[in-house]
Formats: structure tokens, C-alpha cells, sequence
């Protein structure tokens, strides 16, 4: 399968979602001052993932709307945001004109993003690059971009969830694919995601020099409610097993 196509096919769908959705989220998003981390919004204070990112040349990989990215420089970071979908960038420069928050945003491939090498202290992906980019491309273009010792950092969809999920919603309490040969997946809603068991995910980052620091499997908090929009799972589900989980790594040039 030609990466071309899927990666048309996936802009095709953020531009369908930005119209219904990522657009009107924009402005709550970009408005908050705090980090938070997946669905159920738990709070970087609480995770320390990132730590002081003040002075940090930061590359966000998918970044859509960027207000990820524009949650990183009102921490003092000096982001740069890479997205492949024109609507989704369109939100983010409008967003940038009416908050007067302004870093590059960038219209590529996240796996080809044509920046230069050793130019990031940071790479972040949160629901981008990370599930809509075949991480057999993305994570050595991550590589490629990092200085060395710097960090990267993906929140994903565990790998558990995927292998728990259908074509109908939510995801079930048992499994109903196998994981031996999980990689490319295909959605009722057009997108194509791509998932790797843990195994898989280890041997990847170390044959691109990573050193994996941490993994951070997310629970959903006691009074976390089911989401109407990200209704592939429920609550219920996530308070008991991880339905997204945050890698963090360091590139360690031999």
C-alpha cells in the first residue's frame, strides 16, 4: 500500500472533521493555559511528562490545530507545527492571529517534513503523527530531527484498546483482533491508523537510537463521564484498563 494514499485519505478526513469539530474546539483549546493529556484531561502537573520546556526548540508532528503546540510556547518553548491537512492549519494561523501566539506551522508529510536534521531539542506528538503516520516512517524522521540527547514524547491509543475495538463502538471487554501482525488499521469513519504491539514499539525506537524512559499508561479518574465525541470507549472501561498510554524517549547517538 502507497503511504500517498493513505495519507490523502486521512487529510481528507481531518478536513471533514475540522469542519465539524477541531475547528469550533479550537478556541477552548488554544484558551487554556494548563497541559493536559488525552481524553480524559489529566493534567501535566499531575504526570510530569514534559518538564520545563522554556528555551526548547520543539517540533509538534500532526500537529492540527496546534494548540498543543501553543500550549508549549506559553510555557517558553519555541515550537514549530507540521501538519498535513490545509483546513487544520488554516484554524491554527486564525487562532494565531486572534491570541497573537505565532510560531512556523509547516504543510508536510509528518514523515517528511523537509526541516532540517539536529534542529529540535523536542519532538511531541499528541494523537498525530503518533496513530495517523505508519511509525515505520515517522519515528526515524524523528530521529532524524532530534539533536542528540533530546526528547521525544507520543501520546497514542494503547495498544490494548486496539485490540479490543471493532467497527462498532465501545470497545469491548475482550479481545477481537490478534496482536501478532497488528500495524495498519482501517476505519468505518475512512481513516487509516496504524498500531504496534509494545514489543514492536521497543524495537523500533532502539534500532533509531532511542532510549525509552518512560511509559506512561493512562487511567481515566473516578468521575471521568463517557464522551459523546470520543465515545470509542467508555469510561467505565478506561478506569480499568489503559486506553491511551505516553511514551517518552531520548535519542542516544551511537
Amino acid at each position: 500500500m502507497d503511504w500517498r494514499n493513505d495519507a490523502a485519505r486521512n487529510a481528507e478526513l481531518w478536513t471533514t472533521y475540522n469542519g465539524e469539530y477541531t475547528d469550533a474546539n479550537a478556541a477552548v483549546n488554544w484558551a487554556l493555559d494548563d497541559i493536559s493529556w488525552g481524553i480524559w484531561g489529566i493534567d501535566e502537573s499531575e504526570l510530569n511528562v514534559l518538564g520545563d520546556v522554556s528555551g526548547l526548540d520543539v517540533v509538534e508532528l500532526g500537529c492540527g490545530t496546534a494548540y498543543f503546540s501553543a500550549w508549549l510556547a506559553k510555557r517558553g518553548a519555541r515550537p514549530t507545527g507540521v501538519d498535513i491537512t490545509p483546513a487544520q492549519l488554516e484554524t491554527a494561523r486564525r487562532k494565531m492571529a486572534e491570541t497573537g501566539i505565532e510560531f512556523p506551522l509547516v504543510e508536510a508529510d509528518a514523515a517528511e517534513t523537509g526541516l532540517p536534521a539536529g534542529s529540535f531539542d523536542l519532538v511531541v506528538s499528541e494523537y498525530g503523527a503518533s496513530i495517523w503516520v505508519d511509525p515505520y516512517r515517522w519515528i526515524p524522521e524523528a530521529a532524524r530531527l532530534l539533536r542528540d540527547g533530546g526528547r521525544l514524547v507520543f501520546l497514542r491509543n494503547s495498544t490494548l484498546v486496539i485490540l479490543c475495538s471493532d467497527d462498532e463502538v465501545p470497545a469491548k471487554e475482550y479481545l477481537v483482533h490478534p496482536q501478532f501482525g497488528m500495524h495498519r488499521f482501517e476505519w468505518p469513519e475512512g481513516g487509516v491508523e496504524f498500531h504496534l504491539a509494545h514489543g514492536e514499539w521497543i524495537d523500533l525506537l532502539r534500532a533509531n537510537e532511542f532510549e525509552i524512559e518512560r511509559l506512561i499508561e493512562l487511567q481515566a479518574p473516578p468521575d471521568a463521564q463517557t464522551h459523546t465525541r470520543y465515545d470509542y470507549v467508555t469510561a467505565e472501561w478506561a478506569k480499568k484498563w489503559p486506553c491511551e498510554e505516553i511514551w517518552v524517549a531520548r535519542l542516544r547517538r551511537s
